[in-house]
């Protein structure tokens, strides 16, 4: 994996751009309707976390109103199945664009964490799918709802911090990248 690796800039600001519209298509097509409609957030906008008594008030609040049963569905079924792959593919590019595996922070560092490093953006992709599985999971009906309440919490922490940390390394990489083309 080299940097730049041949990846034309416009694949990346077209990957950025789907991604904008699909997030414009969850927040306007279902987060903001089903705020409307049940005076609460969705649960995957908590930023800053939240535990097992929310999951039990959505869970209760999705059995008194079937509207936002269907608006919650139809937002895994349909923006959120692809929202996850394309901030994982533009995430991944991103980094395969911005740095050389042996060059992460600053000075040669070990192969294999160079390396590691590229595994970030998936490890995000694959808790953002866990979350929304989770979720359809703790707001069925099925027996493995209790299973799913108690580990919706932490997909949901997984989630943000892996998108977190994928945003600081692809800014410092940035910013390296930067500091470096200014030297004489």
């Amino acid at each position: 994996m080299k940097a730049g690796s041949g990846i034309p800039l416009w694949i990346v600001a077209l990957l950025a751009a789907l991604c904008l519209a699909v997030l414009a298509w969850t927040t306007f097509g279902f987060v903001v309707p089903f705020k409307h409609e049940t005076g609460q957030a969705v649960l995957d906008t908590y930023f800053a976390g939240y535990d097992e008594s929310a999951v039990f008030h959505m869970q209760k609040l999705l059995d008194e109103n079937e509207t936002a049963t269907r608006l919650l569905r139809a937002m895994y079924f349909g923006p959120e199945l692809i929202f996850p792959a394309l901030l994982t593919a533009l995430l991944f590019l991103a980094f395969l664009k911005l740095g050389p595996d042996g060059a992460w922070f600053g000075r040669s560092a070990h192969p294999l964490v160079g390396k590691a490093v590229y595994l970030l953006p998936f490890i995000y992709g694959i808790a953002d799918y866990g979350e929304n599985i989770s979720s359809l999971m703790a707001f069925g009906k099925g027996a493995s709802a209790s299973l799913a309440t108690q580990l919706l919490p932490w997909m949901t922490r997984l989630k943000f911090a892996s998108l977190a940390i994928c945003f600081i390394v692809a800014a410092r990489l940035a910013v390296m990248r930067w500091l470096s083309s200014r030297e004489p």
